[in-house]
């Protein structure tokens, strides 16, 4: 099915604009659900909940024939899972945490078919190198208003800051939505892109993915 309408459950512009490269029709969908980090939970396990809770949620608000996208990402230093900062005190705290040191980015994808109650999850996981951005750099940017509604308090396609030097695992999965996971996610519906997706992610992120072929062959990695 290549024709098929899809439900974003987010609000996210990059989600959209990046749902929007694989060239399928869809509608935008928010899901309104609460994401507190419950006692013990682990980052996997947190945006694997959340994705399919918001998946579930919108899922009850749509006609049938849809089928519901949902994703979540957190960025995880060790054990600590960083959410969006809640302002930009906060942000320059996480910025300053994360700076010349690896962290983790979970990102989590779920689908979701109201008609039938199926739902498919998939769950990237990346390394990411922060390189030793002075806190001159980290003022500005959270000055910007950019990192207030992003994991961590920032984004790695921000063509100023450019905070990371050097990752292992997925780049549009650390700008929030794994592409290639959601591909091999959404053919478990019959659900086939209009457009070369990898290709197109490469493209836009000027970026030369290294894991896309094992990824789209079922491999778990990134």
């Amino acid at each position: 099915m290549s024709d098929l309408i899809l439900v974003l459950a987010s609000n996210s512009p990059r989600r959209r604009q990046m749902l929007a490269w694989g060239g399928w029709e869809y509608i935008v969908q928010p899901a309104d659900i609460d994401e507190i980090l419950l006692t013990d939970e682990q980052p996997a396990t947190y945006v694997l909940r959340l994705a399919e809770e918001k998946a579930r949620a919108v899922g009850t608000q749509v006609q049938p024939g849809l089928l519901v996208v949902a994703a979540d990402t957190t960025v995880a230093d060790g054990a600590l899972v960083l959410g969006k900062p809640s302002d930009p005190q906060e942000a320059v705290a996480m910025l300053k945490q994360l700076r010349g040191r690896v962290h983790q980015v979970y990102t989590a994808v779920a689908v979701f078919d109201p008609a039938s109650g199926r739902l498919e999850t998939d769950l990237c996981v990346s390394q990411v190198q922060m390189r030793l951005y002075d806190d001159d750099e980290i003022r500005a940017y959270v000055a910007s208003g950019d990192a207030l509604d992003k994991a961590g308090a920032y984004a790695i396609q921000h063509p100023q800051f450019r905070p990371v030097i050097n990752f292992a695992g997925c780049f549009a999965s650390v700008a929030g939505l794994p592409f290639c996971h959601l591909l091999r996610t959404l053919s478990k519906f019959g659900v086939v892109p209009n457009s070369n997706v990898p290709q197109s992610c490469q493209d836009h992120f000027q970026y030369s993915c290294p894991i896309f072929e094992r990824v789209l062959n079922g491999e778990n990695i990134g």
